[in-house]
């Protein structure tokens, strides 16, 4: 697939439906895996006009930045700590309507208002997580929780 994305209107249901078969696209075929989460993280964040969005990869008893689209970020969260660190630790999806209430939470850039951290599970074990943050609040809601997985899932099970 040509290095284009086609931006869909419409719900965010509709975005996520035109947006993932594009993912797939640009990342099948490609072994690379921080090429593709290069282009996972540039593809949503195009798409959304989402304030960031990256990845964190497991090292050690840390996550370490990985490729991201946004202003710069934390460059390591340890394990149980932030959302970021929660989502590893819980291996599940976490929603947070307002990082201000979220205990604990590690303020990168004080323009985050809202975030979902989706892990990254392979053969059980979580290896990293999808990070995105909104500039506003409660921008994340059930169809996010749904397909952002989803992206993940794929590119775990067609790539990693």
């Amino acid at each position: 697939m040509a290095e284009d994305l086609s931006i869909a209107q419409g719900s965010k249901e509709d975005q996520y439906l035109s947006l993932i078969p594009q993912i797939k696209g640009l990342i099948s075929g490609e072994t690379n895996q921080v090429a593709n989460m290069a282009n996972i993280a540039a593809a949503l964040k195009e798409q959304f006009n989402f304030f960031w969005v990256g990845f964190y990869l497991v090292e050690g008893e840390q996550l370490v930045l990985g490729p991201f689209q946004g202003p710069v970020a934390c460059t390591r969260i340890a394990y149980n700590k932030g959302v970021c660190g929660t989502a590893w630790a819980k291996r599940e999806t976490l929603v947070v309507p307002n990082v201000e209430e979220f205990p604990g939470h590690i303020a990168c850039s004080s323009l985050s208002k809202s975030e979902i951290v989706v892990p990254i599970l392979r053969d059980g074990n979580c290896i990293g997580v999808l990070d995105v943050d909104s500039a506003e609040l409660n921008t994340f809601d059930e169809t996010d929780v749904k397909y952002l997985p989803q992206i993940i899932k794929y590119f775990v099970e067609n790539i990693i």
